[in-house]
């Protein structure tokens, strides 16, 4: 079960290529999503024009969202205030506590709820291993320490399995033609 977790349903080069018309070609209404490396490098405090651009078409469209950080409490509520979404530090991800918390919070469940992260470890794990669609981005700007390069190692097989089936849409449909 944990490599299959691991591989993401939907790959996209940056968040905001996410649009609200895909996210309802697959049935998804609300979004779990990561902050750092996600949205925003780790450096960056605050939203910035994109991230609010981006958020206020999500909301518009009924998008409902949450922020669940594995980040500090004063990092995540910050970058949060001015987006105005509900919030989530310290979220133990890939532990279901706050992913069920969040949903709740937002009228969501499993069935209709996307998680959005850079990392597969921990946001497509977190997501997946409760029946989330997975949806993944490069990281923004990733740190170099020891630890995160040997957690981006981890990845790469995994990056190469989706790349080799795609997305997940694309091998329902592969299946429904055979």
């Amino acid at each position: 079960m944990f490599p299959r977790s691991l591989i993401p349903d939907y790959m996209f080069e940056k968040y905001d290529d996410i649009t609200p018309e895909f996210l309802a070609s697959i049935g998804i209404r609300a979004l779990l999503i990561d902050i750092d490396n996600t949205l925003a490098p780790y450096e960056q405090p605050d939203p910035d024009e994109r991230n609010l651009a981006w958020v206020a078409r999500m909301k518009a469209s009924g998008i409902g969202m949450a922020l669940v950080s594995n980040n500090h409490r004063d990092r995540v509520e910050r970058f949060a205030a001015p987006l105005g979404l509900p919030v989530f530090w310290n979220s133990g991800k890939p532990f279901r506590k706050c992913l069920d918390r969040a949903m709740a919070l937002i009228g969501s469940d499993v069935t209709n709820t996307a998680m959005l992260g850079d990392q597969l470890l921990t946001d497509a794990y977190a997501g997946a291993h409760i029946g989330l669609i997975t949806l993944i981005v490069p990281p923004i700007r990733d740190k170099r320490s020891l630890f995160v390069r040997f957690k981006r190692w981890i990845e790469r097989p995994y990056i190469r399995a989706y790349r080799a089936r795609g997305p997940i849409s694309q091998q329902v449909k592969e299946e429904a033609h055979e």
